[in-house]
């Protein structure tokens, strides 16, 4: 049967967030129905509601669903009803990538997850008054008391651990650590540098805490979330706002540049600097986002010392694998998460989104 729920709904691009009934489908085959508990907001959740990316709206955004699961389709064989599930981003399962262990770059992403708002088949999983709204957000657009999610988005989690502590494993977190853990992969005595200490920065930074590399450098303009860097595992930091970037990455590195640099800030001034400041053979990892068809300039010859640079989606993780043993490090204190976090009721979701644009919050994680 289908279900009706409280969502929040952009109704144009540059709209606020209003709360509405809407009327969820009944679960197809490889679908289930969650109860949402919590769910983390994200910039590209801010992206596609400004309308910079050509999603269908009006439609229900958010990525970083949690909550426990009521209902599931006939074909789902993964989640029983009461589990306790964290929502990410859905593939097709059967593509080289998804079967090679990456589905974060599934031949189908983008429609299924950022811009089809609608099932691999053209049917819609969330209407309003008999009309269709863009939905399948990631395969489950959890801005919402309840969710319709795909089979391929959940994951089953240790019931133990407050969803609202781990919900923003689902993209930001896992983004960052995934930086860090599936593409630098750090040797002993390496220097990994971050750039931008926002959620997914904060994440890489707590990443190249638990790996042998001996200097970690966040990159900032705010002097609070450099301090929080520091508490998080940073052992050097550079505040941008008072200081020359490439002079400072050159004196604590000795001049040898960094081994390995996270990207986080879409801007494309950083990315350049951020390149000339690897080793020779060092890797830069971009996670930063500018809008389509952003293009940065290059010196060539710089590159011919072995650098590479590597675009990066949702840390080219496979989630059944990577949420979990995340879970575990939150739940043993050692992923301290809840230092980014700020929670807010649902109905404050325009509240979360100011607070997180100013930087007031680091990440924010709506309650239902």
């Amino acid at each position: 049967m289908p279900t009706t729920t409280r969502a929040a709904v952009v109704e144009s691009g540059g709209a606020p967030f209003t709360l509405s009934d809407v009327v969820l489908d009944e679960p197809g085959p490889h679908e289930a129905l969650v109860r949402m508990v919590a769910t983390g907001l994200c910039h590209t959740d801010l992206g596609v509601a400004s309308g910079g990316l050509p999603f269908p709206l009006p439609g229900v955004l958010g990525h970083e669903g949690a909550g426990v699961v009521e209902a599931v389709g006939s074909a789902v064989t993964g989640v029983t009803p009461g589990d306790h599930v964290l929502l990410s981003f859905t593939s097709c399962g059967d593509c080289r990538n998804c079967r090679g262990g990456h589905p974060a770059y599934c031949a189908t992403w983008l429609p299924l997850n950022l811009l089809g708002g609608s099932r691999a088949d053209g049917t819609n999983t969330i209407s309003r008054e008999g009309q269709a709204l863009g939905g399948h957000f990631f395969g489950q657009s959890s801005f919402a008391e309840r969710a319709l999610a795909d089979e391929r988005s959940l994951v089953k989690v240790d019931p133990d651990v407050p969803l609202e502590s781990i919900a923003p494993l689902g993209c930001g977190v896992q983004t960052g650590v995934g930086a860090v853990w599936n593409v630098l992969k750090p040797d002993t005595g390496s220097t990994v540098v971050v750039l931008g200490a926002g959620a997914v920065g904060l994440s890489a930074v707590m990443a190249a805490a638990l790996t042998p590399a001996t200097r970690i450098v966040a990159v900032d303009r705010v002097a609070e979330r450099l301090s929080l860097a520091t508490e998080l595992g940073a052992t050097h930091t550079v505040d941008t706002s008072g200081t020359d970037l490439a002079s400072d990455l050159a004196e604590i590195t000795g001049g040898q540049g960094a081994d390995g640099v996270v990207e986080t800030t879409g801007n494309v001034g950083v990315l350049r600097q951020g390149v000339d400041a690897l080793a020779a053979r060092g890797t830069l990892v971009v996670v930063g986002a500018p809008p389509f068809g952003t293009e940065v300039a290059l010196d060539v010859n710089g590159l011919l010392g072995g650098k590479r640079i590597v675009g990066l989606t949702l840390g080219d993780s496979e989630t059944q694998t990577m949420i979990p043993a995340l879970v575990r490090l939150v739940k043993d204190g050692r992923l301290p998460l809840h230092r980014l976090i700020s929670t807010y009721p649902f109905g404050d979701i325009d509240r979360a989104v100011q607070d997180m644009k100013s930087g007031k919050t680091i990440k924010p994680v709506l309650m239902f």
